[in-house]
């Protein structure tokens, strides 16, 4: 089975719902860079928990909230979290190995409890925060940039097919 057609649908679909909506670039981009921060920084289960209150309050979409957390999903998990700690543990001056990681993570990712989280240590805890932070610290400004620049593009095109 090809992999690149039901990449391209889920691509297409995602980009569908986000420029569709019946709002401003800036409202549309800030939900889906809320989502993006929490799907990067909080672990996986807690993500909407936290998204779509703040959406509320920092006034942007609510898809762009919900859909923005799948960034870690079932599938980006096995290579997002390991790196994550891996980075996290550097940061601190630890000398853990990403082959080391990978290891303490699989249990985590496997069992998807909190418990095995919680066993691995506080150190690698902390390390899972620290990389996650980062990694927040990169891809949402990235992810707001991107929507709204995006959002504009189609919204210009329609107009410019109206006026046509």
């Amino acid at each position: 089975m090809d992999i690149k057609p039901k990449l391209r649908r889920i691509w297409l679909r995602m980009y569908m719902k986000m420029v569709r909506e019946k709002a401003s670039p800036e409202y549309i981009a800030r939900g889906w860079a809320i989502g993006m921060f929490y799907g990067c920084l909080i672990p996986f289960g807690f993500q909407l928990i936290c998204s779509i209150p703040t959406s509320f309050l920092l006034k942007g979409s609510k898809i762009g909230a919900t859909v923005g957390t799948f960034f870690t999903n079932h599938f980006s998990i096995f290579i997002i979290y390991p790196v994550q700690c891996w980075v996290g543990n550097k940061l601190m001056g630890g000398n853990l190995t990403y082959a080391a990681t990978v290891k303490a993570m699989e249990d985590v990712i496997k069992k998807q409890s909190y418990e095995a989280l919680l066993g691995l240590g506080w150190e690698l805890v902390i390390a899972f925060f620290i990389g996650g932070a980062l990694l927040t610290a990169i891809m949402t400004p990235i992810t707001y940039v991107l929507v709204k620049r995006l959002v504009v593009m189609f919204q210009n095109r329609k107009k410019s097919q109206i006026v046509s």
